[in-house]
C-alpha cells in the first residue's frame, strides 16, 4: 500500500533514488545538489511503499498565482499504478485554487500530463541552463 508524505525533510539520497529508477533526466549522481533542490523547494510531497520512496512532486510556488512543478517523477517498478497522478493532487491541494500550475514536460511525458487535466501550451519560453 503507498502512502503519502507531504514533510519537506526528505534524505536527498532517497529522492536520488528516484529520480534514477524513474528514468528520467536529473542529476541524480549529485547528492549535494540534489539536496539544494529539496531545501529551497516550497512543495515536496512524496510516495512509499513502507520505507522505500517511490514516487517524488518537487514545487515552486508563491501560493497565490502560480506553481512550477519542477519534478514528478515515479519509480518506473511503480508507475501505472496512480501515484504520479495522486502526487500532482496532493501539490495542487497544498497550492490551493488561486495558483495555476505549470510544468515543462521531458519529451517522453508529453503524451502523460493531458490525462492529468494540464493542457498545453504554446507560449512558453526557456533559457536553458549550462549543465
Amino acid at each position: 500500500m503507498i502512502h503519502y508524505k507531504d514533510d519537506k525533510a526528505q534524505r536527498a539520497e532517497d529522492v536520488a533514488e528516484v529520480f534514477r529508477t524513474s528514468g528520467m533526466k536529473r542529476p541524480y549522481e549529485d547528492v549535494e545538489r540534489i539536496g539544494r533542490m529539496l531545501e529551497h523547494c516550497d512543495v515536496l510531497i512524496t510516495a512509499w511503499d513502507g520505507d522505500k520512496m517511490v514516487g517524488v512532486a518537487r514545487a515552486i510556488t508563491d501560493y497565490s498565482y502560480c506553481c512550477y512543478l519542477s519534478d514528478l517523477a515515479v519509480d518506473q517498478a511503480y508507475q501505472k499504478q496512480g501515484i504520479g497522478k495522486a502526487l500532482v493532487a496532493r501539490v495542487q491541494q497544498a497550492i490551493g485554487e488561486e495558483c495555476s500550475l505549470v510544468l515543462l514536460s521531458s519529451p517522453g511525458a508529453v503524451s502523460y500530463y493531458p490525462q492529468l487535466g494540464f493542457e498545453k501550451s504554446e507560449r512558453a519560453y526557456v533559457v536553458s541552463r549550462g549543465r
